[in-house]
């Protein structure tokens, strides 16, 4: 193995102690964002050992003296039995994508969509892991605790920016019965995200797809001479008359949004916008109730 060069050496230092520094920062606003959803397991919409109703049925054979409802048995001729929802531990994995085009906000007064991104991915953790749940984020396995809590807020902030505008989670994330959450702002051709949601699919993973935006990319608010550049540098378009652009634009990113809520249909997942202009308790409430199906 080659020893890591000083620049790379330097440069990883670089990362770490940034991803040391943002932490508090990032925790801190994940807690009071948290703190508006009410934390707690989610149900698996079968008989079991929790504290939702979920149905009443005849007693039958086997069925105790202290598992009869005796309120609901006296308004009948039957003896009924008060049946709970089963709840149990989930393992999730939370995604969010190191496209350089996530580095990217339209005003200084707003975040860019990595830094909205994240603070989302740290509250749906929080969320989660005080309900009992096993949370990791993808390339590492899914743990419960407090502890891992601080361990997914490193990691996002250290994760390093992928290569071009465009990436996805690896398929090593991908086990039966897990869910996944995958926030990203999918600009770039969805062909390869359908394809990693049949993959998921065909394991039995369900999950939901966010996908984050600056307001300037919504509306597209150009006029007159633009010069147009994607993050990492590999498109450019330069035009006189930015305004005769729009429609065009406009109709290419609602089909961009149509490709991917049918690739998510497709494979039984959920698929949700939000903009860095409107506050994010919304989006954290569109997840939590997305992974509660």
């Amino acid at each position: 193995m080659n020893a890591a060069s000083p620049l790379a050496a330097s440069q990883l230092r670089a990362r770490a102690e940034a991803a040391a520094a943002a932490l508090p920062a990032l925790l801190l606003s994940a807690e009071r964002l948290a703190a508006a959803l009410q934390p707690g397991a989610h149900g698996l919409r079968r008989p079991g050992v929790g504290e939702d109703f979920w149905q009443y049925r005849p007693a039958a054979p086997g069925d105790t003296m202290r598992q009869i409802d005796w309120r609901r048995s006296a308004r009948s001729d039957a003896t009924f039995v008060r049946e709970q929802e089963l709840e149990t531990a989930h393992s999730a994995i939370i995604w969010v994508s190191a496209g350089q085009g996530m580095d990217w906000t339209g005003d200084r007064s707003r975040p860019t969509k990595r830094a909205r991104a994240e603070l989302l991915a740290m509250a749906l953790t929080l969320v989660l892991l005080r309900g009992g749940e096993k949370v990791g984020v993808s390339g590492r396995p899914p743990q419960a605790g407090r502890a891992q809590a601080d361990r997914i807020a490193h990691d996002l902030l250290a994760q390093e920016p992928a290569p071009g505008d465009a990436d996805l989670p690896g398929t090593g994330d991908l086990r039966p019965l897990r869910r996944m959450i995958l926030i990203g702002d999918f600009l770039t051709d969805p062909a390869p995200v359908a394809g990693y949601l049949r993959t998921a699919a065909s394991q039995g993973i369900a999950g939901a797809l966010l996908q984050v935006l600056d307001p300037v990319e919504e509306a597209f608010p150009f006029s007159g001479a633009v010069r147009f550049r994607s993050a990492a540098g590999g498109l450019r378009h330069e035009t006189r008359n930015a305004d005769a652009l729009r429609d065009a634009y406009l109709d290419r990113l609602a089909a961009q949004r149509e490709a991917l809520e049918r690739a998510a249909s497709a494979a039984g997942w959920r698929f949700g916008t939000h903009d860095t202009g409107s506050a994010p308790g919304q989006a954290l409430l569109w997840l939590h109730g997305a992974l509660a199906g």
